[in-house]
């Protein structure tokens, strides 16, 4: 995504935002969280967090997805102006590039290609959700049903 940037919008860029580090088990954010800036992961790995239903039983955070290098972080509640939609947690040293979400958005608006690399992320991440999505209606068939 960056390397689609001129060397302006790179600058830019740099002044509004900053890198920062995690340890392992640290949360950049959680469920329901405000929507004020998005991640670029530089360098580790990210888990994204979420709870079960569990119909009043404590439950506990599961793993459902993993972030790596190079991945964006949070830009769907940003461009949608929403709450965050899961908690999303450091594996283990885990550094991004915090991006204001107003610098996002003008990223977004102002560079063509930045944003058709956002959409493609996007897409791919759709399709991801579908096929967990899939998986979980096979798995839940299987327990109810007794079969495939």
């Amino acid at each position: 995504m960056l390397s689609k940037l001129d060397d302006s919008k790179l600058k830019l860029l740099a002044f509004t935002s900053r890198l920062v580090e995690y340890r392992g088990g640290d949360y950049l954010f959680r469920k329901d969280d405000p929507a004020d800036d998005v991640y670029l992961i530089m360098q580790g790995e990210a888990e994204v967090m979420a709870k079960p239903d569990c119909d009043g039983e404590a439950c506990t955070e599961k793993v459902i997805l993993t972030r790596t290098s190079g991945d964006l972080i949070g830009e769907m509640a940003v461009i949608s102006k929403q709450g965050r939609s899961a908690a999303i947690r450091a594996r283990d040293g885990l550094k991004v590039l915090r991006i204001e979400g107003d610098m996002f958005v003008k990223l977004l608006t102002s560079n063509s290609d930045v944003a058709l690399d956002v959409m493609r992320q996007l897409s791919d991440k759709l399709a991801e959700a579908q096929e967990t999505n899939n998986l979980l209606q096979r798995q839940l068939a299987t327990q109810v049903c007794g079969g495939p």
